[in-house]
């Protein structure tokens, strides 16, 4: 029986990547490093910070890296004040609180990121499991953040369904053993099913998904 959904946040719970991206060019731009669409792709969706600036600044120390990564955020939580919810995700969040479905967040974003981005979306109230780097010893691709939420909201990973849109979030949430949904907001479906997505959808109105939720609701 269906009794959890978990959430990625960016581009999953909003189209948050431009934005991403915008902030990415801010910050690396003075460094020399042009980030465009090519480079938002393949180095830095889904991947950790750490991660990020590691590859892009390699020159430079782990503490210069990570302040780096810092000024991204801020420039983000800056720039980030206008975006809104993925279609039909309040609807399905409403679905799941009048059938008594718990809700999780989890995401690579830092702390700070994540109450940020539910408060300009509304949806403070609706995650009360929030997953976040902060809290995991290892980010996504590593299934950690997901078995955390697992456990923080009592229930089995076959009780759960994922929702993902980069391929260290599929795989995290793969080998986690949960039935995931790619989210098509910034890859296509074949790159989505090449790293595991059980499904894919466009947004949350997408037959497809009812189809999953109603039947696995009804078991």
């Amino acid at each position: 029986m269906l009794k959890a959904l978990i959430f990625d946040m960016d581009g999953t719970l909003v189209h948050s990547d431009p934005v991403h991206l915008q902030a990415f060019a801010e910050v690396l731009s003075p460094e020399g490093v042009a980030v465009d669409e090519h480079i938002y792709r393949s180095t830095i969706i889904g991947r950790t910070n750490e991660s990020i600036f590691a590859t892009l600044l390699p020159h430079r120390t782990i503490e210069e890296q990570e302040a780096f990564a810092d000024e991204k955020e801020a420039a983000f939580r800056r720039l980030a004040l206008d975006l809104k919810p993925l279609d039909g995700l309040v609807a399905l969040l409403d679905w799941a609180r009048e059938r008594g479905i718990k809700v999780a967040l989890v995401t690579n974003a830092p702390r700070l990121n994540a109450e940020h981005m539910l408060d300009v979306l509304g949806l403070t109230e609706r995650f009360p499991v929030q997953i976040t780097i902060d809290q995991v010893a290892r980010g996504k691709p590593d299934p950690l953040p997901y078995l955390t939420a697992l456990e923080r909201l009592g229930v089995r990973a076959d009780e759960a369904v994922a929702f993902e849109d980069s391929p260290s979030g599929m795989k995290a949430a793969k080998a986690a053993g949960l039935f995931s949904f790619g989210m098509l907001t910034g890859l296509t479906a074949q790159e989505m099913r090449d790293v595991g997505a059980d499904a894919t959808i466009e947004d949350f109105h997408a037959p497809a998904l009812w189809d999953v939720l109603n039947s696995r609701a009804a078991a």
